[in-house]
């Protein structure tokens, strides 16, 4: 009896120890880095190395159509075609498009991925800082080949009405590449991870000893890494948009790397961060820019009138003020 006891025991306890865990992930992918973590339940084995194999494979697909550094790449290649010739694309680069088309109209015009030449003229592109700034006559003879109404996109075509047009992605690939992640994750029976690139993130159930996954939304210091707000996302994706890292001052001026595409110059006003939640990751990466380019005002206005849950701070005088949607107040959990 007390050698069944034991062993009885024995089985107990090892069955006890048994416990859900979570498996990092992590590479390089559009200029940048990729973090995940996947939860291995209790009675699972996962293949991880066959995991990451996909993974990498349709990041480096998703690189090879929308980079605008690859000169091999669809976008690439779709750029340096003529005004009024026929550029076939992919489905997924149709996909993206679409989902800017729309948020360039969801946004009243603010996001708009033709803003690249001005983006360079002002010096935050791939060219360096400009010696001087750019003159009006400078901002007007670019701003003649810059707007979404420059293309159109019919059936997979895309024609473009001027050859100088410059499409760039940016603004919301590195999101699209977080969705496509997630996707393949789902596909492969897993719901409790996070997928990270680039600092755009989207994540679902729960971590492995089923706590919710936590989330800093980091405070706008410049010079220093500090945390203002830390909340639970439910299965969402949030991105974070801000001007406080990526900028430049000249004779007491600063300028922000955010373009205007209105004026063709950088924001100028005290929206310094928008936090944007959202079931697709492209898409909150697109709304998260946006909405900051818009200005405090503006945004909210946005945000109350499409049920976005939005997170924005504000820098009056010395102090940082928060702003939260209603959406963001009843759907987001703060900690």
């Amino acid at each position: 009896m007390k050698i069944l006891l034991s062993l009885f025991l024995l089985f107990v306890v090892s069955c006890s120890q048994k416990q859900a865990i979570e498996i990092a992930i992590s590479g390089k992918t559009m200029g940048t880095t990729y973090n995940i973590k996947v939860v291995q339940g209790v009675d699972e084995q996962l293949d991880v190395a066959a995991l990451q194999a996909e993974i990498d494979d349709a990041l480096i697909q998703v690189n090879a159509l929308m980079s605008t550094y690859d000169p091999d790449s669809e976008l690439s290649q779709l750029n340096r075609t003529e005004a009024g010739q026929a550029f076939p694309i992919s489905e997924k680069t149709e996909f993206v498009l679409q989902e800017a088309i729309r948020l360039h109209k969801v946004s009243e015009g603010t996001l708009d991925i033709t803003v690249g030449p001005l983006v360079n003229l002002w010096g935050f592109g791939p060219d360096k800082r400009p010696e001087v700034i750019p003159t009006q006559s400078q901002l007007d003879e670019i701003r003649d080949y810059v707007g979404i109404d420059k293309f159109r996109m019919k059936d997979g075509v895309v024609t473009k009405l001027h050859s100088k047009l410059y499409i760039d992605l940016s603004t919301i690939a590195k999101g699209y590449g977080v969705d496509v992640v997630a996707d393949i994750i789902e596909q492969n029976q897993i719901n409790n991870y996070l997928v990270e690139i680039g600092g755009e993130m989207r994540v679902a159930g729960n971590k492995a000893n089923g706590a919710d996954w936590r989330i800093a939304i980091e405070k706008p210091i410049i010079g220093e890494r500090a945390v203002q707000k830390i909340i639970s996302i439910g299965d969402n994706a949030i991105a974070t948009s801000g001007d406080y890292r990526n900028y430049y001052e000249q004779d007491g001026i600063r300028y922000s790397h955010l373009i205007e595409p209105n004026t063709g110059k950088p924001i100028a006003h005290n929206l310094v961060s928008v936090t944007v939640v959202h079931p697709s990751s492209m898409t909150a990466d697109g709304l998260a820019t946006a909405l900051n380019v818009m200005g405090a005002e503006r945004a909210k206005a946005l945000a109350v009138k499409n049920n976005l849950a939005v997170f924005m701070i504000v820098k009056v005088g010395d102090e940082f003020v928060e702003y939260a949607s209603p959406a963001f107040t009843q759907d987001i959990t703060q900690h």
